[in-house]
C-alpha cells in the first residue's frame, strides 16, 4: 500500500470479503475525510454476511445491498480533511476542524421526498443512504463504509463532536444507544394512565446483544422497575445484570412456555408492562406479543434485516389484547449528542469499559465477524490500522 491508497474490508458477495486497496480520495466541497479509528459489528452487518441482504420491506422503496460494499456505520475517527472553504459544523451546531474527534451518523436523507418534508425519520426517507450499509464501494470514491482506513464523508451527512472524556471504545456504541430513542417515543405514548411506558413499569428485553443491552441501560435511566433480559447467552446475561437487569432468563434452557410463567410471577401475574424485541429473529416478535400485558407496548427494534414471517392471531395477539407495537426503524440524529453526554456521565456507574470484548484488523475481519456472532462477545469492533 502506498501513501496514496487506503485499505478496506470489502464484502463482494454474502459470506466472502477481499482486502482491496483503494485511491486516497480528496474532499470534494460539501465532504469530509475521516480517518477511523474504530468501527463496531452490528446485527445488520452480520444479517448481511449471511445473505440476509433486503431492507427497507415495508417502505415504498424497498432495497436490496448493493454489492460490494464496504461496511462500518457505527463509526468514530479524526477528521483529516474537510473539502472546499474548510468550514464545517456538526449536528448540535459546534465548528469542526481537522483533528476533531467525531461520530459519524449512519444515514443520508434527501430532505425533499414527502416523508422528509413532513419531519419523519430518516428511515422513512424514500431517498435515503446508509455508510456501511446500502452505498455501493463499486463507484469512485469508494470509501462509505468504517471498516476502512478512511471514510468518505458526503454532503447532507451529520456528525456529532465526540466529548473529550469520552473513549472511543465507548463512543463507537453512540449508533446504537442512539436507536433506544425508541423508549423516549414510549415515554410520549405515555401521556395517558393507561398507556405504556410509565414510570415503574416492567420492561423486557429479549436479546441481550449490544442493542438490548442499551435497551436495558435506557429503561433503567428512564425510570423502569423491574428489567428482565432474555437472552441464548450466559456471558451477556451477566453482563445485563451489571448494566441495570434485576432478573435473568436463559432462553436456551427453558420453553417459551415457562419463559412466560417465570415473567408472570416476576409481574404480579399481569405479564410484561413493555417488550422490547433485539432478538433479531422473527419468531421473537410473536413471543413478545405473548409476553405483553392487555394493554401494553411492544418496541421492535430487531429486525432491520428481512428475515422473514411468521403467523399471529389479530384477535388473540392484538385486538383483545389492546397492544401497542412500535417499530423503531433506526435511529434519530437529535440522539446522538445526548446519548454520547449520558454515556460519559453513567461510565461511571456502569462498566461502559468492559462493553467492547474483541477488537480486529481489517485482515481479520472474517474472523471477527464469527466473534461477533459467538456466546462469549459482547460489542466486537474493527480497528483499520491494527
Amino acid at each position: 500500500m502506498s501513501a496514496q491508497t487506503v485499505l478496506a474490508a470489502t464484502l463482494v458477495e454474502p459470506g466472502h470479503y477481499e482486502i482491496r486497496e483503494y485511491p486516497l480520495p480528496a474532499p470534494a466541497p460539501g465532504c469530509l475525510l475521516v480517518k477511523m479509528e474504530v468501527s463496531g459489528i452490528c446485527g445488520t452487518d452480520k444479517h448481511t454476511y449471511q445473505g440476509y441482504v433486503g431492507q427497507y420491506g415495508g417502505t415504498g422503496t424497498p432495497r436490496t445491498v448493493p454489492f460490494p460494499i464496504i461496511q462500518g456505520h457505527e463509526n468514530v475517527g479524526t477528521i483529516a480533511a474537510i473539502g472546499g472553504d474548510g468550514r464545517y459544523t456538526d449536528f448540535e451546531g459546534v465548528a469542526l476542524k481537522v483533528g476533531d474527534r467525531v461520530v459519524v451518523g449512519p444515514n443520508v436523507s434527501c430532505g425533499t421526498c414527502y416523508y422528509c418534508r413532513h419531519d419523519f425519520p430518516y428511515y422513512c426517507c424514500e431517498n435515503t443512504v446508509d455508510y456501511g450499509n446500502n452505498i455501493s464501494a463499486k463507484d469512485p470514491p469508494h470509501l462509505f463504509g468504517g471498516w476502512s482506513q478512511y471514510l468518505y464523508v458526503v454532503p447532507g451527512s451529520f456528525l456529532v463532536k465526540v466529548p473529550g472524556e469520552l473513549p472511543s471504545e465507548i463512543a463507537v456504541l453512540t449508533e446504537i444507544m442512539a436507536v433506544t430513542v425508541g423508549l423516549d417515543r414510549a415515554k410520549q405514548i405515555s401521556a395517558f394512565p393507561n398507556e405504556s411506558f410509565r414510570f415503574d413499569d416492567s420492561v423486557v428485553v429479549l436479546g441481550a446483544g449490544p442493542l438490548g443491552m442499551c435497551f436495558v441501560m435506557k429503561a433503567r435511566m428512564l425510570g423502569a422497575g423491574t428489567i428482565i433480559a432474555v437472552d441464548l447467552s450466559d456471558y451477556r446475561l451477566d453482563f445485563a445484570r451489571k448494566l441495570g437487569a434485576d432478573h435473568t432468563i436463559h432462553a436456551g434452557k427453558t420453553t417459551e412456555a415457562e419463559r412466560l410463567a417465570q415473567i408472570r410471577d416476576l409481574t404480579q401475574g399481569r405479564r410484561a408492562d413493555v417488550v422490547v424485541e433485539c432478538a433479531g429473529v422473527p419468531g421473537a416478535v410473536r413471543e413478545a406479543l405473548e409476553i405483553l400485558r392487555v394493554g401494553g407496548l411492544l418496541v421492535e427494534a430487531g429486525n432491520f434485516s428481512d428475515m422473514g414471517e411468521i403467523s399471529i392471531s389479530p384477535h388473540r395477539h392484538l385486538c383483545a389484547k389492546n397492544v401497542r407495537i412500535l417499530g423503531v426503524g433506526g435511529e434519530e440524529p437529535a440522539a446522538y449528542g445526548p446519548s454520547m453526554r449520558q454515556m460519559a456521565r453513567y461510565m461511571r456507574h456502569y462498566p461502559l469499559v468492559e462493553f467492547v470484548t474483541h477488537r480486529f484488523g481489517l485482515t481479520q475481519v472474517e474472523a471477527a465477524m464469527k466473534k461477533s456472532m459467538a456466546a462469549d462477545s459482547m460489542k466486537v469492533v474493527i480497528d483499520p490500522w491494527s
